[in-house]
């Protein structure tokens, strides 16, 4: 049998798809025939959760800490967590299995592309916050943020697509946007609804997404 390493937080229907989709496209690439990526699955009710964030809080500790120490039950010794705000979260509490964190593993890959500035896109609350930024610039790398007009039709795809609302339209314009500040400067995805659909084959754009999706990878095939 094969060993589990990899424990998920089942989150948001469409983002934690997303995360399981390409767990098993990158595992299948690596393993070939009919292979999957050997994981177990806690899922939660996401509602209960959503509905607590963006902020932190004990009420939404005490939620998440539950489902935490029931996901620490199993074998698997690495963590994913489909949500990158939720993470925020994640650092307050005490969790004995090793979280593949988006924040330290995407300022790895910056600093492996030798990236000084980049621009960050999410919801419109991880823009404004320092969650994120404060780190990236504790390592050396400048934080750009897009034009306010762009930042709110940022955050407004972000919520069409949680919705599964989204139109051909408004996607082409989000690529557009992407191309616009990837042109200039590096781009960083800090949401996972904006993940699902965005541009392929840009080199200039960081998933935090793919990056926590391809740790998870090299641990599931060790």
């Amino acid at each position: 049998m094969i060993e589990t390493k990899l424990g998920v937080l089942g989150l948001g229907s469409r983002s934690t798809l997303y995360y399981l989709s390409e767990l098993n496209r990158l595992y299948n690439q690596v393993k070939g025939a009919y292979s999957t990526c050997p994981l177990v699955l806690l899922n939660t009710d996401f509602n209960a959760i959503n509905s607590l964030l963006p902020n932190t809080s004990k009420e939404l500790d005490a939620v998440l800490e539950s489902y935490i120490h029931e996901l620490e039950t199993f074998d698997a010794q690495q963590l994913l967590i489909p949500n990158i705000t939720l993470h925020e979260t994640i650092d307050r509490l005490s969790i004995t299995k090793n979280v593949l964190h988006p924040v330290p593993l995407s300022i790895k890959k910056m600093k492996e592309n030798n990236w000084t500035k980049v621009v960050l896109f999410g919801s419109l609350f991880s823009m404004s916050t320092s969650y994120i930024k404060d780190p990236f610039v504790a390592n050396g790398v400048e934080v750009i943020l897009p034009s306010p007009e762009d930042m709110l039709f940022i955050d407004m795809v972000r919520k069409q697509i949680y919705s599964e609302t989204e139109t051909s339209e408004l996607i082409e314009k989000y690529h557009r946007i992407i191309h616009k500040y990837t042109a200039k400067h590096p781009v960083i995805l800090s949401c996972t609804e904006l993940s699902i659909l965005k541009p392929k084959g840009n080199k200039n754009l960081l998933d935090m997404a793919d990056v926590q999706i391809e740790e998870a990878i090299k641990y599931c095939i060790a």
